[in-house]
Formats: C-alpha cells, sequence, structure tokens
C-alpha cells in the first residue's frame, strides 16, 4: 500500500517552519499532499490561489509533493484522497493539546488513519504564520522567516 499523507493547513503565508517539516517528513512517506483547507468562516490574509502558488513555487522540485485545495472536514479529505497519514507540526506545549483533541476525534471518525507528529526545528518553532501577517501589517520584512524565492510585498 501506498503511504500518503495528507498536510494540512491554510499556510497564510507559508513559512520556513512549514517547509522544514515537510522536507523533514519526504523520506517517510511515497507522497504528500500539502492540503489547503478553504474555511468560509475565516478570512485569510492572502488569497488561495496566492498561497496555492507559493506552495507548488516551494515545491517544485519535489515529485512527491501534490498541493489541493479542500472544503469540509480534513478526515474526509484524507479518505477521499487515499491518504492513510495527517501530517502536523507542534511548536509549543499549546499545539500539542489542541492537535491531540483533533487527532483523537479523527481516530474514532476513521481508525484506519494515523496521525503523524513532527517537531520543528529549534531556530523555526518560534515562526508561524499569525506572526508573519502582523510582520507583514506592519510593514517589516519577512524574508528571514518564509521560504528561499517567496517575494512578499
Amino acid at each position: 500500500m501506498k503511504r500518503i499523507a495528507l498536510f494540512p493547513g491554510s499556510f497564510d503565508p507559508i513559512t520556513k517552519g512549514h517547509e522544514n517539516i515537510l522536507r523533514r517528513a519526504l523520506p517517510l512517506f511515497d507522497e504528500i499532499i500539502i492540503a489547503i483547507g478553504k474555511n468560509g468562516s475565516k478570512q485569510n490574509f492572502f488569497s488561495l490561489e496566492q498561497r496555492e502558488n507559493w506552495i507548488k513555487q516551494v515545491f517544485a522540485n519535489e515529485p512527491k509533493v501534490i498541493v489541493a485545495t479542500y472544503t469540509g472536514l480534513t478526515i474526509n479529505f484524507c479518505k477521499e484522497r487515499n491518504a492513510n497519514y495527517i501530517l502536523r507540526g507542534l511548536r509549543t506545549s499549546a499545539d500539542f493539546e489542541f492537535e491531540k483533541a483533533i487527532a483523537q476525534n479523527n481516530k474514532i471518525m476513521a481508525q484506519e488513519i494515523e496521525t503523524i507528529f513532527i517537531l520543528p526545528v529549534p531556530e523555526l518553532s518560534a515562526i508561524n504564520s499569525t506572526i508573519v501577517r502582523d510582520i507583514i501589517r506592519n510593514g517589516g520584512d519577512v524574508t528571514p522567516f518564509v521560504p528561499e524565492g517567496i517575494r512578499i510585498i
């Protein structure tokens, strides 16, 4: 059976932390689907198309990476795409508690799907999209926080 992982998120924008976790996960899976969730109740800073284009740019040379968008429950999208793993990054203990609850509920809904947690490398653990957006809103330089080649103006 092919090992397919789904890496869900809003990626608003993608950060070096996201990139690092995914690149470190590549040897573990045959395919990783970066799944950009569309949440109607959430106002995104960047358009879905922009986020999708950035992710495709960052992973252009990675044949095992697929970029997709979805609505609804992540666990249902896993089933649609035959993904048997959900990949998540954990920066803090608060992330752990939140992600643990989601993983446990997902397990109730689909016992065949496992959630895999990867810790960020220490130097990237403080980076998150919320902070990056705040830096952008206030005219700061986000170059140190986003993957190489991503231009945010």
